[in-house]
C-alpha cells in the first residue's frame, strides 16, 4: 500500500512541477531568507566578521597580541612562549578566507549585468567594488603577513574548474596589492557615496575610501623598503593620489556598548569571563620610559612618561607593573597580583564594549613618511601628537598642551629609525600584526624580549627566562605555521609550500621575503 501511495504522490509531484515550475519555486522562497542578498548587506556583515575575528581574545588576544609583546597571559602561558593551538589556527585561516568570499561577492554583485543595476541602489557599483577591494587588500596583507606565502591568485574560481589553489610567494601578492589598490583608488567617484548604508567603517565616505586604499598602499611600501629600491616611488605616487590628512581619516571599526554588537575583546573579558590578559611588562616598561635592567638594555627617553600610560592600561594600587612575558605557567601568581587586573578592576579603553578597533591611523602614515623622507622631524613631531590626540580623544581623556608639548620635545631631541619605529610601535598598540611586522622588519623595539633573555626575578632571586616551547631559531616568532587542515584539505599546494620553507619544515622561524635583518645587521637600512 505504502509503495502505490508513494507512486502516485510521485507521478503527482511530476504533473504539477511540469504544469508550473514557476509555481513551485515561488512556493520554494523563503521570505526571511532571501536568496539575493544586498551587496550593503553583505559588506556590513564581512565588515564585522573581519572585525569580530580578528580583533578578538584569539587571533589578536593569543596570536599577534602577544608575538608584539602589548599582552602577555596571566595563567596559561603557553601561546607567549608559541605552542600555538592547531584548531584555533585552522579556524581563524578558514573564517579569513571566507571573509575574502563575502568581498568577493560585493564585487561580483555590483559587476554582473543581471545585478549591478540593483545593487546601484546601494551606492555606485564603481565606489561599492574600490571599497570591497580596499578591505580584501587589508585583509590579505595582515594574512600574507601572518602566515607567508598563501593562496591568492586562485582563490575564488571554483567555476572555473580550480579546487585546489596554489600557494603564491608572498612577493608576488605584495606586487599584487599595489596594483589592486592603485585600481581601487583610481576607481572612486569621491562625489558619490561607496555605500548608502551598510558601512561601519566610514558610513559610505568615498572619498576617506579612497585614503584608506592609498595610505594601505604606503604600509606596503614601508614592508618593502629594505628589498625593493622603488619603495619611496610607491609612497610619492600614493600621496599624490591623497592619503589620510588628519585623525578624521582613521580607518576603524566603532562597536556599540549594547549587546550583540560589542566589541570582541570586551565579550572575551566579561561575556566569556576569561581575565587571560594584562598588559605586557615590556611594553610598559617602553611607556614608563623605563630601562630593562634585568637585560641591561637602555631606553632612548629614559624617565619619560609617555601620556598614553594612563590610557592603554591601569594601575594596580597606584602602581603601573606589567606582567612579565612568557614564563611557565606555575610562576605567575605572583606577578599576576602585581599587574593590571583588567577583568574584575577598571577597564582600560582597549577592552570596552565600544572600543573602536584601529585597522590604520593617521599618525601611522605620518611616520612612514617620516621615514621616507630620511626620518625628517615634521612628519615624525606629527605623528606622536596625532597619535596622542586619536588615544585620548578615543578615550575620553584630556591631556593637557603642555603635557604633550613636553613629551613631544622629550622624544624628539634624537629623531632616527629607532625613535620612528619605537613610536609607531606604541601608536600601533592593539593592532599586533602590524606592530609584529614591523618588529621583523626593522629590528625595533629593540626592548621586546627575545628567546633567553630573563622576564621575571621571583622573590627568592630565581630568574625566570623567556623559553619558547617551539623553535624559533631565537628570535620572536617570525610566522605562524601553516594550518593542519591544509595538508589533507589541499595537500598539494600544501606540500609544495612548505617544501619552500627553511629546511623544508611547517615552522616558525622561516622569515617573510622583506626581513632581512640577521645576527650581524639587526637594524638593516632601507633600499
Amino acid at each position: 500500500m505504502k509503495k502505490l501511495l508513494y507512486k502516485v504522490l510521485s507521478i503527482s509531484l511530476l504533473i504539477g512541477l511540469l504544469a508550473s515550475c514557476k509555481d513551485f519555486e515561488e512556493l520554494n522562497i523563503d521570505p526571511n531568507n532571501p536568496s539575493e542578498v544586498p551587496s550593503n548587506m553583505v559588506m556590513a556583515g564581512v565588515e564585522k566578521r573581519i572585525m569580530d575575528y580578528v580583533y578578538d581574545v584569539w587571533f589578536s588576544g593569543r596570536q599577534n597580541l602577544l608575538y608584539s609583546q602589548y599582552w602577555a597571559q596571566r595563567n596559561y602561558t603557553e601561546e607567549d612562549r608559541y605552542q600555538i593551538r592547531e584548531s584555533v589556527n585552522n579556524n581563524y585561516f578558514n573564517t579569513l578566507y571566507l571573509a575574502i568570499a563575502s568581498l568577493n561577492e560585493v564585487i561580483k554583485l555590483n559587476t554582473e549585468e543581471g545585478t549591478a543595476a540593483k545593487m546601484s541602489a546601494y551606492g555606485t557599483n564603481a565606489n561599492q567594488i574600490a571599497a570591497a577591494k580596499t578591505l580584501k587588500a587589508w585583509l590579505f596583507l595582515l594574512m600574507t603577513d601572518t602566515w607567508g606565502n598563501i593562496p591568492y591568485s586562485e582563490i575564488g574560481k571554483l567555476t572555473e574548474g580550480i579546487y585546489f589553489p596554489k600557494y603564491d610567494s608572498q612577493e608576488d601578492i605584495y606586487k599584487a596589492l599595489l596594483v589592486e589598490l592603485k585600481t581601487a583608488a583610481d576607481a572612486f567617484d569621491v562625489d558619490e557615496p561607496a555605500f548608502t548604508s551598510g558601512d561601519n567603517i566610514y558610513d559610505g565616505d568615498a572619498l576617506k575610501w579612497k585614503k584608506f586604499a592609498n595610505s594601505l598602499r604606503c604600509r606596503i611600501a614601508i614592508h618593502l623598503s629594505k628589498v625593493d629600491s622603488q619603495w619611496k616611488t610607491y609612497i610619492s605616487e600614493a600621496v599624490s593620489s591623497g592619503v589620510f590628512t588628519s585623525n578624521d581619516d582613521n580607518a576603524a571599526y566603532t562597536y556599540s556598548s549594547v549587546a550583540p554588537n560589542q566589541s570582541y575583546f570586551y565579550i572575551g573579558f566579561f561575556v566569556e569571563a576569561r581575565n587571560d590578559f594584562s598588559i605586557a611588562r615590556p611594553f610598559l616598561d617602553i611607556l614608563k620610559g623605563q630601562p630593562d635592567t634585568l637585560n641591561n638594555k637602555s631606553h632612548p627617553w629614559k624617565d619619560v612618561i609617555d601620556p598614553r600610560l594612563a590610557i592603554y592600561t591601569t594601575p594596580r594600587n597606584g602602581r603601573y607593573i606589567g606582567m612579565p612575558y612568557g614564563i611557565e605557567n606555575g610562576a605567575t601568581s605572583t606577578p599576576r597580583g602585581l599587574a593590571p587586573d583588567w577583568g574584575s578592576g577598571t577597564t582600560p579603553l582597549c577592552i570596552r564594549a565600544d572600543f573602536a578597533t584601529p585597522l590604520i591611523t593617521y599618525a601611522e602614515i605620518q611616520f612612514i613618511l617620516s621615514e621616507s623622507k630620511g626620518f625628517s622631524a615634521p612628519e615624525y613631531e606629527e605623528g606622536v601628537r596625532a597619535s596622542i590626540d586619536y588615544w585620548s580623544e578615543l578615550d575620553g581623556t584630556s591631556i593637557p598642551d603642555a603635557d604633550i608639548d613636553a613629551y613631544v620635545t622629550n622624544v624628539s631631541k634624537t629623531i632616527n629609525a629607532e625613535s620612528v619605529a619605537l613610536q609607531k610601535y606604541i601608536d600601533l598598540f592593539m593592532n599586533g600584526t602590524e606592530a609584529w611586522t614591523e618588529y621583523r622588519r626593522t629590528g625595533y623595539p629593540t626592548q621586546l624580549l627575545k628567546p633567553g633573555e630573563i622576564s621575571y626575578v621571583t622573590p627568592a632571586g630565581a630568574e625566570l627566562k623567556f623559553e619558547p616551547l617551539s623553535d624559533t631559531k631565537g628570535d620572536i616568532i617570525a610566522r605562524v605555521k601553516y594550518p593542519t587542515n591544509e595538508s589533507t584539505l589541499n595537500g598539494v599546494s600544501f606540500n609544495a609550500a612548505v617544501a619552500k620553507l627553511d629546511d623544508g619544515t611547517n615552522n616558525y622561524y622561516t622569515k617573510m621575503f622583506w626581513d632581512v635583518r640577521s645576527s650581524g645587521n639587526p637594524h638593516p637600512g632601507n633600499k
